[in-house]
């Protein structure tokens, strides 16, 4: 054990420094312009972020669903307690059987362009975005009416109580001045408009004059897309007030700002296939299965063996937290489904009861003929995913399991996902994760379910939360569908992943920059620093 902790060790310092090298920067000092404030405030998010802008700024298209809401507004929001509040809507109902909400929507609402917001463009938005090829998934909605000016009903095919995601999260768009040019032109009713934008370079937004909620403090921002580490320079120059820095940058101090470390809900995990490989395949022609970690032995010996502490202090650089499950720190997470990691001799007596051993002195043990040793896939671009995938592979080695890492693009790793174990990481943004990682019915070849994993106790307890009358009266069935107590996704039970990590985000901010209630963010779900942008205020003289 003495030698494999000195070897583990020397593998995490030689990856540091790789990933460190791959950032290293000027330590040249900064001229702190940073305190200086003319008007606007100018944030370097990075290039990383721009792939979110590129597409333009089109709701039915995509667009606020993983990013702030900036130019448009939504039926529904969420306050500091992510309990649901009015937005657009002034009052709203859902019928007894639970498939019709009902809105009010607020008369004073206008869009960039002075025309009035009615109930036919929230009806026109959301049929649209049924009918749009973009990230939102929409198929549960039957069809959007409106019923008068300012009042609209959305039908849905069945109940289903996480359609409120899209209640808080699809920002409604003008009937009248949607084409083929709106991405890159929006209107909307947001409390900020588009002014400027420079392909690949910056977005440029001021505050909306026409905006019937609380007016933005700040009038004017500015959005760098800096490529490399070109955010943190322009920070220590005084350039920017906000950036958003990667983790080997951030314990360098900037004069003039503070760091903030943000829960984020981005997570990292390994989706096991979950049936063995019996020459099925999916509707695209690529196999189901693996023999190997279709045993559940092995499944839950990965769970234990991972030491998620030392995946977080040295991939992660300190900026995270372990995951034990699919739902850490999120409302409706079920604590009783947690497990004591980095747990050696446990995985070696769950893979010894399970009748697993080293016969050939290989020091890989094998079953029936099959070895314990399976590929791990993971997106080979990425420097923090190439880390997890190598580390996890030097964790489980002591227990006989033996990974093969391999860096592939997206497009190998779809037609491989359902036959191989995978590295996702992934954004956590609702319960219905749950649903699409583990219900039965997702597995369809594509990325939701991709392991093919299947328990009708676990599918009867995603319908239930699903119909649920309330998120509230939903939570109780998704904690279930993670640990009931005698089955679940979750290591005690049917260990159809092994979660590992959980990030933060790490912002240099200026400290004449009031961020408010982010700069204590504790709540995993708030997701952005950005969530309450219209409430940052210049607080300097």
């Amino acid at each position: 054990m003495e030698a494999n902790s000195k070897l583990i060790s020397t593998f995490f310092a030689l990856l540091s420094m790789g990933l460190v090298a791959c950032s290293a920067v000027s330590q040249e000092p900064s001229t702190v312009g940073a305190n200086r404030f003319s008007g606007q405030i100018v944030v370097d998010l990075g290039w990383d972020k721009y792939d979110g802008f590129r597409r333009g700024f089109d709701p039915t298209l995509g667009w606020s669903y993983s990013n702030p809401l900036l130019f448009q507004s939504t039926l529904l929001s969420r306050n500091e307690k992510l309990e649901l509040v009015n937005d657009l809507a002034q009052s709203y109902s859902i019928s007894s059987d639970r498939k019709v909400w009902k809105f009010n929507i607020r008369k004073d609402a206008r869009f960039t362009d002075g025309q009035p917001l009615t109930a036919e463009d929230v009806a026109y938005t959301y049929n649209k975005t049924k009918d749009s090829p973009g990230h939102r998934d929409l198929r549960i909605l039957e069809r959007a009416i409106a019923t008068s000016k300012h009042s609209v009903e959305l039908h849905l095919k069945q109940p289903q109580i996480t359609f409120t995601q899209e209640l808080t999260t699809l920002g409604i768009v003008p009937k009248h001045a949607h084409n083929k040019n709106y991405p890159r032109n929006p209107i909307g009713s947001g409390p900020y408009r588009l002014v400027q934008w420079v392909e690949g370079e910056q977005v440029v937004i001021e505050a909306n004059p026409n905006y019937y909620g609380e007016k933005p403090k700040i009038k004017r921002v500015v959005f760098l897309f800096s490529r490399g580490d070109a955010a943190f320079a322009a920070a220590r120059a005084g350039q920017v007030h906000v950036a958003d820095v990667p983790y080997s940058l951030a314990p360098k101090p900037i004069e003039g700002m503070t760091l903030y470390r943000t829960k984020s809900v981005g997570h990292a995990g390994l989706m096991f296939p979950y049936p063995p490989n019996t020459g099925k395949k999916t509707p695209q022609g690529y196999p189901i299965g693996n023999d190997v970690t279709s045993d559940l032995a092995i499944r839950r010996a990965v769970n234990y063996a991972i030491d998620r502490k030392v995946l977080v202090n040295s991939i992660l650089e300190g900026n995270g937290s372990p995951a034990t499950g699919p739902a850490d720190g999120m409302p409706w997470f079920e604590p009783t489904a947690a497990i004591g990691d980095a747990d050696i001799d446990k995985a070696r007596q769950i893979l010894a009861e399970a009748g697993w051993k080293d016969t050939d002195g290989d020091r890989i043990l094998d079953k029936g003929g099959l070895k314990a040793e399976f590929k791990l896939l993971y997106a080979a671009q990425d420097a923090h995913r190439q880390g997890l995938a190598l580390a996890v592979a030097q964790m489980v080695k002591p227990v006989g399991i033996r990974i093969i890492p391999e860096g592939r693009n997206w497009t190998e790793i779809e037609r491989r996902m359902q036959s191989n174990t995978v590295l996702y990481m992934t954004s956590n943004r609702g319960p219905q994760q749950l649903h699409f990682y583990y219900k039965s019915t997702e597995a369809r070849g594509k990325s939701q379910n991709p392991g093919y994993y299947a328990n009708p106790v676990v599918d009867a307890a995603i319908d239930a939360a699903m119909t649920s009358q309330s998120e509230q009266k939903a939570n109780v069935f998704w904690r279930q569908v993670q640990w009931n107590g005698q089955t679940g996704v979750t290591t005690k039970g049917d260990a159809a992943s092994a979660w590992m990590v959980n990030f933060d985000k790490t912002y240099f901010v200026s400290n004449c920059l009031d961020i408010g209630k982010n700069k204590e963010q504790s709540n995993r779900y708030r997701g952005s620093i950005f969530t309450n942008l219209p409430q940052w205020q210049w607080i300097c003289q």
